[in-house]
């Protein structure tokens, strides 16, 4: 009775959790394709060679294999710490190889302990479901000689997959909060053996509201003496510290260039316009640089949504994605993307973290982000794997004292570019605006109104029903007169 009990709980939770990589059965067997791997820094790897790290046949091989002969910066700082084990807190710029050095350790780490029994033994925690991907990818390529399974655990598909690789003993899980909080409570996935952690954009993390799910699982995993975590960011916040720390044991703080966030291969400008006068200044910007492949952000979903609109409407293979967007939706817009089917992609700062799409030659910033950090992340999209990128931001009224917290956090004054009168190019459809609010569909009458018109037929109809009264009883007349 007890069993069957369990059974039951079990299948009732398996669909109540709606996290928050959007839910269920209308995308079950709608599978993201992997991601290309990402290439070695080859502009930024001119440190130690990997063969001087002391590192095993098998990870060495798959490093050259991928082209990762020489360590970036933060590898060369970060790798001689968590090789021995030790804790680490590691904070670089977007790009700079953060990746390679939990990998690298993770994979030194297991083959030290071979045999492996089939349980998850190494955890790696991803904001969203992209960068889980793209991490299980760079996984896959660069430990191809280790004898591991991997297996990605993300919101937004179906669940029967996911499990299969659990059961079947993946050594390596990639996953996101959410997800991973539903296969816990239903018992699928067992912490017990977890003996390696990583917590990569902790800060990214933290913003999307996963702090509460963060600390359900660090509970749940075996005390930091049992274990090593490595924490990775962009940036370490010191509210990051705060809620990491407890659970990590003594972490040595490693930063590379800590204020010098922005890549030198990201050429930035930024242009002073009024509000009214944006979009206008977009489309000169677009025909005069005739950008590839764009990535162009907002703060609101709304103001996503219009301005892809928009920029459709004026001739442009442009699309919107936010954060509650379908996920097979959002796949298809993503692979559509990275195919060049869609040279301008429109997003909230959702996709700026996690994205990893080659060759996005420029980054716009339509709108200066409140958090300034979030500037860097955006920014962080283009100039990747060593080739040139441009980060344009476009700053209205309402965006100056965003941008000012900007430009301390860069510790720098961004070049300011002057529009010349040309740049300035006319609107194609002006009436956009006003179709869009009525889809097509005859407006509807203002509630007010419809409540007057009911009200007045209602007293008509009383009005009416009095009069017939009135009949009524004037017809007893003449036999009260007999009377």
């Amino acid at each position: 009775m007890i069993e069957a009990l369990k059974k039951l709980f079990q299948h009732l939770f398996w669909w109540r959790r709606h996290d928050l990589e959007t839910a269920g059965d209308s995308v079950t067997g709608v599978e993201p394709e992997a991601p290309e791997p990402r290439k070695a820094r080859g502009d930024l790897a001119s440190g130690m060679a990997f063969a001087n790290l002391g590192l095993s046949s098998s990870v060495l091989q798959g490093l050259h294999e991928a082209g990762f002969l020489r360590c970036t910066p933060i590898q060369e700082i970060s790798l001689p710490v968590t090789l021995k084990g030790q804790d680490i807190a590691a904070q670089a710029q977007t790009g700079s190889g953060k990746t390679a050095v939990f990998l690298i350790t993770i994979f030194e780490s297991l083959l030290k302990k071979q045999p492996l029994s089939s349980h998850c033994h190494a955890l790696i925690l991803a904001p969203t479901r992209e960068l889980a991907l793209q991490i299980q990818a760079d996984a896959q390529m660069l430990g191809r000689y280790c004898p591991f399974r991997f297996a990605a655990i993300y919101g937004g598909v179906g669940y029967e997959k996911q499990i299969q690789a659990l059961q079947q003993g993946a050594h390596m899980v990639i996953a996101t909060p959410g997800r991973l909080i539903d296969l816990m409570k239903q018992g699928l996935f067992k912490t017990d053996h977890v003996s390696l952690l990583v917590i990569d954009e902790a800060d990214r993390m933290l913003d999307m509201g996963f702090v509460k799910d963060l600390q359900y699982i660090l509970k749940r995993l075996p005390p930091y003496s049992r274990r090593q975590s490595m924490l990775f960011s962009a940036t370490l916040s010191p509210r990051v510290l705060e809620i990491t720390y407890p659970y990590m044991n003594a972490p040595v703080e490693t930063a590379v260039d800590p204020e010098k966030l922005v890549v030198k291969t990201v050429k930035q400008e930024l242009f002073h316009v009024a509000r009214a006068e944006k979009f206008s200044l977009l489309l000169g910007l677009l025909e005069k640089e005739r950008p590839e492949r764009v990535l162009l952000f907002c703060n609101t979903k709304v103001q996503t949504l219009r301005i892809a609109e928009r920029l459709t409407a004026n001739g442009y293979a442009a699309r919107g994605i936010t954060g509650d967007l379908p996920q097979s939706r959002r796949v298809q817009l993503l692979e559509r993307f990275k195919k060049g089917q869609i040279a301008i992609l429109v997003a909230t700062d959702v996709a700026s973290r996690g994205l990893h799409v080659e060759d996005v030659t420029h980054v716009i910033n339509y709108e200066v982000p409140q958090d300034p950090e979030e500037y860097v992340h955006r920014i962080g999209r283009t100039a990747r794997a060593g080739k040139e990128g441009k980060a344009i931001t476009l700053c209205g009224e309402d965006d100056v004292y965003a941008l000012e917290n900007v430009e301390k956090l860069l510790g720098q004054k961004i070049p300011v570019i002057w529009p010349e009168e040309d740049w300035f190019l006319p609107e194609r459809a002006e009436n956009v605006a006003a179709r869009r609010p009525s889809r097509g569909r005859r407006p509807e009458p203002p509630k007010k109104e419809i409540t007057q018109a009911k009200n007045k037929g209602a007293r008509i109809g009383k009005r009416r029903g009095r009069g017939r009264k009135k009949d009524v009883s004037s017809s007893k007349g003449p036999s009260s007169e007999g009377s």
